[in-house]
């Protein structure tokens, strides 16, 4: 099953509300004030914020006046064009090799499977993949990396319960360098985003990880919780202010009808969606896409 369809079946909560929303404005609303006005409270209902909803349908308007057209259709299309350029403005993310990958985010966002299907992802890809088991507070989170590494065939790193993450992350960038692996991928012991105690433990393994291995690309990837929607830009907005995020992990997109949240995410706060799981398998994680994205939004 290719992105397209797997993004199409994660949207279906998302999509299902949205276009039963859209298809009844149409058949109710002419092309005018009061359209505009509903359309706005569509998108905000689909957890769009206030400001880029507003954004988004003043663009559209104002094609609409200049095209002097209000077709069905054509507004459609342009709708569709305006909601992949709010996607895209965080830029185009691509991963270039060797690659050192933390994944970093609040307690229960699904950042262990993502790892696993993350290392599955890159083993597919030809690359070879080691992780780092740097969660040591949380009671068996060791084993449960573990036991994804063994699905999906890649190397571990791990040390005792208890032990310093910073030197969890120097023996895996060790490894990584001597074996000449692709990618590292380093989990870190879930944390709130407003404890700077936590914040400080990250930038001590990044500054390890940067310090051994000059050479290497480095990532920090954050996971979120798609079914949080909103909640989710405050995350990002602390976590990119203490560390900085190069990317986003989206998880559960299958569990809401509010997936509108991605627009504003990545509009606001230009960090972009690098990856989202699609489904429960070990498999079922895709680069982003904007475009498939939003036509999964459509009937």
């Amino acid at each position: 099953m290719g992105f397209f369809n797997k993004i199409f079946s994660a949207l279906k909560k998302t999509k299902d509300a949205f276009s039963k929303k859209l298809t009844a404005l149409f058949a109710r609303d002419k092309i005018g004030e009061d359209f505009y006005e509903d359309l706005t409270d569509i998108l905000i209902s689909s957890d769009v914020s206030y400001s880029t909803a507003d954004d988004i349908v003043e663009n559209l308007r104002d094609r609409m006046i200049e095209e002097k057209v209000s077709d069905k259709d054509f507004v459609i299309n342009n709708l569709k064009e305006i909601l992949i350029e709010k996607l895209e403005e965080a830029g185009e993310f691509e991963i270039e090799y060797p690659a050192v990958i933390t994944i970093i985010g609040v307690n229960g966002v699904g950042k262990t499977t993502s790892i696993g299907k993350l290392a599955n992802y890159f083993k597919r890809e030809g690359k070879s993949v080691v992780l780092a088991a740097g969660d040591t507070f949380r009671a068996a989170a060791g084993e449960q990396l573990n036991v994804w590494a063994e699905r999906a065939g890649v190397r571990i790193i791990l040390h005792g319960e208890g032990s310093d993450p910073s030197a969890v992350v120097f023996d895996a960038v060790s490894s990584m360098k001597s074996k000449n692996n692709d990618v590292l991928i380093v989990d870190t012991a879930g944390r709130l985003h407003v404890k700077s105690n936590l914040m400080e433990e990250l930038k001590k393994i990044a500054r390890v990880a940067e310090r051994e291995y000059p050479n290497a690309n480095f990532y920090k990837f954050i996971v979120l919780d798609a079914t949080t929607g909103q909640n989710a830009l405050s995350q990002v907005s602390a976590f990119d202010d203490a560390v900085g995020i190069d990317g986003i992990i989206l998880t559960k997109l299958d569990g809401t009808a509010k997936g509108g949240f991605v627009i504003s995410l990545c509009s606001e706060y230009n960090v972009p969606v690098a990856y989202v799981g699609t489904g429960e398998g070990i498999e079922d994680i895709e680069p982003f896409d904007a475009q498939s994205f939003i036509e999964g939004l459509f009937d």
